[in-house]
């Protein structure tokens, strides 16, 4: 005679078993008891009441809830605890199945998947795009100023009054020999003065022209510079050359052109030594130039000597001191050129001179990243609204699924992490896809550009990481609402 076990592992109770040895017993239970008693007598029994459990479809198992019969047949003919829960231990739904079944859900539509993944592509991409193209650009565009405005200052004297009134005047005047004062600084490479000169109504021609009829032709201005200008605006001789200072102190009647000033006057070429008039007074080309950087408006004039301003025309002081310094000597030069000038008033100076060269680099890469940024933040958005709304309509197509593995037994807590896998899953896949093209983006960009490309490693892993936070955000509410779904409510719309 055989008995099974019920109750707690401690506790037995003996219940008496039919089988090959117990001919003509009556068994005491039925149900579940004579179903198992039908697979077999003594151990092809046994053998038989396990395997027709162990065989059992796992969801089946599940929705039969074996941790609450009141007993399962073990081996030795009495119920033991191990055996009751080994079905649902069998069933517990483990992480790999849960990626199983994601992996199944996030295939199933691959065109749709496309489609959610394309704005987290978009939002990731256009970040990494973004940061990467800001650096890169504010790497070049803190170059361009090193090469011009970060090397470049500019002394005018003090006024006094208020200009918006008209009635602001200088406090002093810059010295001639401004440009040979500033030299002698730490930093200062070039030093040039430049003024406006008046010359009433004289006009600026190619020839002398007498004819009262002819139509007036508006005239280049005409303006006085000092040898070394030139180098201190970043000029380029397009032909002939540039006057010296020996042409000032011997007043000699040159001219250098700009280069729409040259066109309209209509002279192309100096080698024949041509020449403009000023009013009655002629005047010869002897160079042409272009660029001026810092100061394009002399590309429009005709430039003398300032020592032959001064005999001609009664130039009493210049305007302005241009310089042209190393890089990072702004702060140095500012405080050293007023003193240079005039050491009893040098408040009576006013410098304007570029700030440091790391000041800059910060300040265009925060106005760049700043309109950039926003504009993937925007991407980011449209990105995640997209995830939850597929996310979202999935879990209303598959209602009638959610339904089956609730009634399988499949718990609240199975349903949400398989949704929320999905989602982190198609923003993760979406976050790769995005920083990689982004990265590529960068890099050819700046290839094309013969740029030096700027990309911090960490920023594109994080942007693809952010990839998956998002999907995860935005798979909440739909998971949560997979989750509340009751599976006799979704069994009734049907599977």
């Amino acid at each position: 005679m055989r008995g099974w076990r019920t109750g707690a592992d401690t506790e037995t109770a003996e219940v008496p078993v039919t089988d090959a040895h117990d001919v003509g017993a009556e068994p005491e239970t039925s149900g579940m008891h004579e179903t198992m008693e039908q697979a077999g007598t003594d151990d092809g029994a046994e053998a038989g009441r396990l395997g027709w459990l162990r065989r059992a479809p796992r969801r089946v198992a599940s929705a039969l809830r074996l941790d609450r019969l009141p007993f399962v047949a073990s081996r030795e003919g009495r119920l033991s605890r191990s055996d009751i829960h080994l079905g649902a231990r069998r069933d517990r739904f483990s992480l790999r199945d849960l990626f199983a079944e994601s992996a199944h859900g996030i295939g199933a539509k691959p065109g749709r998947l496309v489609l959610t993944i394309l704005g987290t592509v978009l939002g990731i991409g256009s970040v990494v795009v973004t940061v990467g193209l800001a650096q890169t650009a504010a790497g070049q565009i803190s170059a361009q100023f090193d090469a011009v405005s970060a090397t470049q200052a500019l002394v005018t004297p003090g006024s006094t009054g208020s200009s918006w009134s008209g009635n602001a005047r200088p406090k002093t005047s810059l010295p001639w020999d401004s440009p040979e004062r500033v030299l002698r600084l730490n930093g200062v490479e070039g030093a040039g003065l430049v003024g406006a000169v008046d010359v009433g109504d004289a006009a600026v021609t190619a020839v002398p022209v007498n004819d009262p009829s002819a139509p007036q032709v508006v005239s280049p201005s005409v303006v006085a510079a000092s040898g070394g200008l030139l180098e201190a605006v970043r000029g380029q001789v397009v032909t002939g050359r540039f006057f010296d200072d020996g042409h000032s102190e011997r007043a000699d009647r040159v001219v250098v052109l700009g280069q729409r000033a040259a066109d309209q006057l209509g002279v192309s070429r100096v080698e024949s030594q041509p020449s403009i008039f000023i009013g009655d007074d002629s005047y010869t080309v002897v160079g042409i130039v272009d660029g001026m950087q810092r100061r394009p408006d002399l590309l429009d004039a005709v430039v003398l000597p300032l020592g032959t301003a001064r005999a001609d025309f009664g130039l009493t002081s210049a305007e302005e001191l241009h310089l042209r310094i190393a890089t990072g000597a702004g702060p140095l030069v500012s405080e050293q050129a007023p003193v240079a000038l005039d050491p009893n008033t040098p408040e009576n100076f006013d410098v304007k001179a570029p700030a440091q060269a790391s000041e800059l680099r910060q300040a265009v890469q925060a106005d760049i990243n700043a309109i950039f940024l926003a504009l993937g933040g925007v991407a980011l958005l449209v990105g995640g609204l997209g995830i939850a709304n597929v996310t979202l309509l999935s879990v209303m197509e598959r209602r009638g699924e959610i339904g089956l593995r609730r009634a399988l037994g499949a718990s609240r807590k199975d349903i949400a992490g398989q949704f929320v896998v999905e989602s982190v899953v198609i923003g993760l896949l979406g976050g790769l896809i995005g920083a990689a093209i982004g990265v590529f983006v960068v890099v050819g960009v700046s290839v094309l550009k013969d740029w030096t490309a700027i990309l911090d490693v960490r920023m594109a892993l994080g942007a693809a990481a952010m990839g998956g936070v998002i999907g995860l955000v935005a798979g909440m509410y739909p998971a949560m609402k997979a989750s509340a779904i009751e599976p006799i409510t979704a069994l009734r719309g049907g599977i």
